[in-house]
């Protein structure tokens, strides 16, 4: 080792103490020994630019550390402050600022130890109190967050901030009238602050008060238009409204949404463009919110594969929900001789039929939804799960930071969130060479395991009762070509409606189909109708009912029409399972090639669109000649007895062989890499 390298290792053990002005001196005399060495120089150079020479008393020492974190060098801020707090261990803003620190690089139980300590010198210290109800909300400790929201408000009532963030977390426990109140509130005590409308309009979301919660955005960003994450919520609220007018003047570019700097919820842009190479982009931009401090040991590594795999499945939806009714089949048939098959609750939802069966199926079931992040990652990690199972991404309610985390040596993205996670933390992710065909292999960060039919499971043992409603029953006409799209009104689009109404301006008699979405959509949707020329009447809303009766009642329609960005996902399968055939256009983006991989997997090729004018063509193709229609629906109802995609079994080993695949991977300390099922 060089003199220099010596020098270098003690000033910087030095510098990591706080001693700041021991290192400078070390560098001062080196130089006067050897004034032509240029990194000592530099050294040098960057020590004095970041701290005064004459740093003497515990206030120049806070100030140093406070000067360091707001540059970014936390890890040097939190060394200086680690030494303050030891050689002044009463200095309650130093514990504050310390433990804010530890929380701005996740490590939430140095954060924590901090806090309390800060609130142990002074029970008063309103700061303190702000930032704990921060850390226990990251941390999903909701009740604690509000205690501690709460103490901060009796000390300053009029702090705004306090009663905004307090809203969010008494909507995220469903009380609303008190959430409304706080936000309301805070608005009053500064109507400048943007902050309080987004979280107001949170608030009115979780209502389904849709048009209220787009104006609340809309006074935000009038306050604040540079805030990103603003902008995707109010164009994901006008998709919800269905709202298609002209966008105010600001919005003309999509450009710099999720670039660094400016991170939104990948998962909000989907429906707006389907360009997967800017989807990557944002979710590693999004992805880098969740770099922690690394507080858990590295995984010891196995000398032989376990005689049974442990599969960890986490979700906030094992309930009566899209994804477990995909996957019933799935944990039916998982051979108990070589998995154990583990499922982690995080979800509001606690009750429900299929969440019952789940608990059946499953060797064990655990309810930790009101567990940490942290607790949840030790149970995980003494359960000794080997793989673990995203099934949210960065859907809502998600708990990302579970997974980077770490609770299991292997992690892979699946079913939940239709696209990439931009992640180091998520090794592979569950797809097929439909969803992601050779020219965009480059849009995802995960390694891909290519399933050999498609990447959706489903449930080959799901029953329905036959419908016995006729088609008046239900508001239909009694004759006519019934087009229907049963998606979520957000996915609906002006592209698609154009050629929904061109169809139904060419097929006399025709209607078309909807899902009941919200009021303010229906009313757009029916205006929208009125614009294109086309009777309103014309568009039939069906009312929610339950899975099993909508299964049933689609017989009555006589093809789906699926949307572009986001297609038909569980939909898609849904309607083939019922026997209604389905045509689609398949675009780049995993979300918008989903129901094209359910096609292919259900033998239906013939369905499959390359542009609008060859979706629009075939539908019509169909519509006009009824033997055509006639024999397609009699054909799906064939295949589905026969096809890959409702094989649940084959489907199943399929995806175990991926998991053991991925598993010796990691046993002969090999590299994640690509896993093609397809081939092998």
């Amino acid at each position: 080792m060089s003199s220099f390298d010596q020098l270098s290792k003690r000033a910087k053990k030095l510098e990591n103490q706080g001693q700041i002005d021991e290192a400078i001196k070390l560098y001062e005399q080196f130089l006067q020994d050897f004034p032509k060495n240029t990194r000592a120089k530099a050294a040098l150079e960057k020590l004095r630019k970041g701290v005064p020479v004459s740093v003497k008393t515990p206030q120049d020492l806070y100030t140093v550390a406070k000067k360091q974190i707001d540059q970014g060098d936390v890890k040097r801020g939190i060394a200086i402050l680690e030494q303050l707090v030891k050689d002044v261990p009463g200095y309650v803003s130093a514990w504050n600022m310390l433990g804010m620190a530890y929380f701005q690089i996740k490590n939430t139980i140095d954060a924590e130890r901090c806090l309390r300590k800060a609130l142990e010198i002074d029970r008063n210290y309103v700061l303190a109190w702000g930032n704990i109800a921060v850390l226990f909300h990251s941390q999903g400790k909701l009740d604690n967050a509000i205690t501690a929201f709460q103490n901060a408000i009796i000390l300053e009532p009029d702090n705004v901030g306090f009663h905004s963030s307090i809203s969010g977390i008494l909507s995220s426990l469903g009380r609303y009238d008190e959430a409304e109140k706080a936000c309301i509130r805070a608005i009053k005590l500064n109507p400048s602050f943007f902050g309080s409308y987004i979280n107001f309009a949170n608030v009115l979301y979780a209502q389904q008060k849709f048009l209220a919660a787009k104006q609340a955005v809309e006074q935000a960003l009038q306050l604040n238009s540079a805030y990103s994450s603003g902008v995707t919520q109010y164009l994901y609220l006008r998709a919800k409204l269905c709202d298609w007018s002209e966008l105010p003047l600001g919005f003309e570019t999509f450009d710099t949404i999720g670039t660094p700097g400016n991170s939104v919820s990948p998962f909000s842009t989907l429906t707006h463009e389907d360009d997967p190479l800017r989807q990557l982009r944002r979710s590693e931009v999004r992805a880098l919110d969740y770099d922690i401090f690394k507080t858990y040991p590295s995984f010891s590594h196995p000398e032989k594969r376990p005689e049974k795999l442990k599969i960890g499945y986490f979700s906030a939806d094992f309930h009566n929900h899209a994804t477990l009714s995909l996957m019933m089949g799935l944990f039916a048939a998982h051979d108990a001789e070589k998995f154990e098959i583990q499922a982690y609750s995080y979800g509001k939802v606690t009750e429900g039929e299929r969440r019952n069966q789940l608990h059946q199926m499953v060797d064990k079931f655990w309810e930790v939804q009101d567990r940490s992040d942290e607790e949840i990652v030790k149970h995980a990690r003494e359960q000794g799960i080997d793989i673990a199972i995203d099934l949210k991404g960065y859907t809502q309610e998600a708990r990302t930071f579970l997974f980077a985390h770490r609770l299991a040596p292997i992690q892979i993205n699946y079913v939940g969130y239709p696209g990439t996670m931009g992640s180091n933390f998520i090794d592979y992710l569950i797809a097929d060479h439909t969803i992601i065909p050779e020219q965009f292999r480059n849009c995802y960060s995960e390694n891909i395991i290519y399933m050999p039919h498609s990447y959706q499971p489903n449930d080959s043992d799901r029953k329905f009762e036959e419908n016995t409603q006729s088609r008046h029953d239900l508001g239909l006409p009694e004759t006519g070509f019934v087009f229907c799209c049963f998606n979520a009104n957000y996915k609906i689009s002006p592209r698609e409606f154009d050629i929904w109404m061109r169809l139904l301006d060419k097929v006399e008699g025709s209607v078309l189909w909807l899902l009941r979405p919200n009021t303010w959509a229906e009313e757009n949707l029916r205006n929208e109708a009125s614009a294109h020329g086309i009777n309103p009447d014309r568009l039939i809303f069906a009312d929610r009912v339950s899975e099993k009766k909508h299964l049933g009642r689609q017989k009555h329609g006589d093809l789906f029409l699926d949307c572009f960005n986001v297609n038909a996902h569980t939909t898609a399968s849904d309607a083939l399972w019922a026997g209604l055939p389905l045509v689609t256009k398949v675009g780049k983006q995993f979300a918008a090639r989903v129901a094209a991989s359910v096609l292919n997997a259900a033998n239906l090729p013939e369905l499959i669109a390359e542009t609008e004018e060859e979706y629009e063509a075939i539908a019509l193709d169909l519509a006009l000649h009824p033997q055509k229609a006639a024999a397609l629906k009699a054909k799906v109802a064939e295949n589905v007895k026969t096809c890959p995609l409702f094989d649940s079994k084959s489907y199943t080993l399929d995806l175990e062989r991926g998991y053991e695949a991925a598993y010796e991977r990691y046993l002969r300390n090999q590299s994640p890499a690509d896993i093609d099922l397809a081939s092998s």
